[in-house]
C-alpha cells in the first residue's frame, strides 16, 4: 500500500488508467457505468481528484475488478520453471510431451506450453474450442506443424501461427525437437 495521500492518489490514478485501457473502454463509458461525472473520472485518472470509497467501489464494478486492484500497487509476479521441470502431459499416440508453462489466468485467454517431441507418428490434434489460434516458435530440431493437409516445415527460430479450431498436427522430423506453443482463445 502507498505511504501518504499523494502516493495513494497517484497509485489510484495509474490503476484507473491501466484498468480502463485493459478493458478498452472510453472515459465516457466507464464514467457512465460507474454513475459518476466524466470530469470526475478525468480528474481521478490525472491524479488531481480525491476519490471516495463509494466512487472507487463503483469504478471497480464498472471496470470488472476488485476494489483492491485500484488501491494496491500491482504485484510483479516472477515465475521460473527450469528446463525439465513443470507439469508434463504425454501423448498416447506419439512421442510428444507438453509442459504447461502458464495457464490462462482470469481475464486472459491464453495458455503457454513447452513442447518436446521425437520422430514417429505425428501428434494429431482434434479441433480446440472455436476461435482458438496456436502460435509456435521452434527452438530445436525440425517439425511439420499446422492444419492437417496444410502443415509447414519449421527450422529452429521459425514461427508459425494457425487456427487451432481445425484438425492439426505436430510432426517431429528430428530427434529432440522442441518449441513453445501459445494457445490463444479468442
Amino acid at each position: 500500500m502507498a505511504d501518504n495521500a499523494a502516493d495513494v492518489v497517484s497509485l489510484i490514478a495509474a490503476s484507473l488508467r491501466r484498468e480502463r485501457a485493459r478493458v478498452g473502454l472510453s472515459l465516457t463509458e466507464v464514467a457512465r457505468r460507474a454513475g459518476i461525472a466524466k470530469s470526475t473520472l478525468s480528474q481521478l485518472e490525472s491524479g488531481t481528484g480525491n476519490p471516495s470509497v463509494e466512487t472507487l467501489w463503483a469504478l471497480g464494478v464498472a471496470l470488472g475488478v476488485p476494489f483492491s486492484r485500484l488501491v494496491e500497487p500491482p504485484r510483479r509476479v516472477i515465475q521460473v520453471i527450469r528446463a525439465g521441470q513443470g507439469p508434463v502431459v504425454h501423448s498416447e499416440r506419439a512421442d510428444y510431451e507438453a509442459t504447461m508453462l502458464a495457464s490462462c489466468p482470469p481475464g486472459a485467454r491464453r495458455d503457454i506450453y513447452r513442447i518436446r517431441a521425437q520422430p514417429g507418428p505425428p501428434r494429431a490434434s482434434q479441433p480446440h474450442m472455436p476461435g482458438t489460434i496456436e502460435h509456435l516458435v521452434l527452438s530445436t530440431g525440425r517439425v511439420l506443424a499446422g492444419p492437417t493437409g496444410e502443415a509447414v516445415e519449421l527450422w529452429p527460430g521459425d514461427y508459425v501461427t494457425y487456427p487451432g479450431d481445425v484438425p492439426h498436427i505436430f510432426d517431429a522430423l528430428e530427434p529432440d525437437t522442441t518449441g513453445v506453443i501459445v494457445m490463444e482463445h479468442v
